[in-house]
This record gives structure tokens, sequence and C-alpha cells, in this order.
């Protein structure tokens, strides 16, 4: 699911904490991920990813957080690319990995994921991230 924050206030008060942008990913029964945009108090943007696992015990939920900066956008986007590429052709290539998206066709979402594979996802490191066209 990927939505606007249409509660976000220009004025960025108390509401900077809020996402821009937010994008659910739904993973098993226990796992979900969530990719925020959010600003800084000087009009600058990062990305928050957090993992949220239910416990087993049903007393709520364990969340993980990271920030990623604009500076290692492009660093985090190749490094993790190589890694899932890997994965894909050197230690799995003949595992279906395309069996999974049944899921993301039934959400109403804009998914690169199911659009285009991860694998067809070319990176230079020269690029910047407003030159990217997917």
């Amino acid at each position: 699911m990927t939505y606007e924050n249409k509660n976000f206030d220009d004025n960025r008060g108390d509401s900077r904490n809020e996402s821009l942008y937010s994008k659910r990913i739904k993973a098993g029964k226990r796992r979900t991920y969530f990719f925020d945009v959010r600003a800084t108090r000087g009009n600058d943007y990062f990305i928050t990813i957090t993992e949220s696992k239910k416990r087993f015990d049903d007393n709520g939920y364990d969340r993980h957080k990271m920030f990623l900066y604009k500076e290692d956008f492009n660093k985090f986007l190749i490094g993790l690319t190589d890694t899932i590429n890997f994965v894909k052709t050197d230690l799995m290539p003949d595992f279906d990995f395309d069996a999974f998206n049944h899921e993301q066709e039934n959400e109403e979402s804009n998914n690169i994921a199911a659009e285009m594979p991860i694998s067809s996802i070319q990176v230079e490191d020269n690029s910047s991230v407003d030159d990217w066209k997917m």
C-alpha cells in the first residue's frame, strides 16, 4: 500500500516527524516493512526503513528502524542490488522469485518490484538519484 500523508503540515511545526510518503510491504504473517520519506527541520529529506515483527506471545510488535540519508542513496541501492543479484544468479539461479509476487498483484499500488525485476535496475556509480528513470 502506497499513500501520501495528507495530514502533513507545510509549516513543518509538530508534523516534521510524520511521513511525507510511505510504502508498506507485508512479508509473511508476522513481518511488515515500511519505507517512509521524512523531512528535517532544514527542509531536507531522508528515508526510514522499519521492520515490524509481531511478537510470538501476541503482546505487541518488535520494531527495528534504519535511517538512510540522501548522500547514501546511490551507494545503498548499488549495494542492495548487487547483493540481491548475487543471491538470484549465483546462489539460487533455479529458484522462481516471481512466484511470490501474487500478494503484490492484489494491492492497489505502484509497486516497481511487480513491474520491473530488481535484476533489470542498472545503477552506475556516477549517476544521481535525479537521473534515474524507472
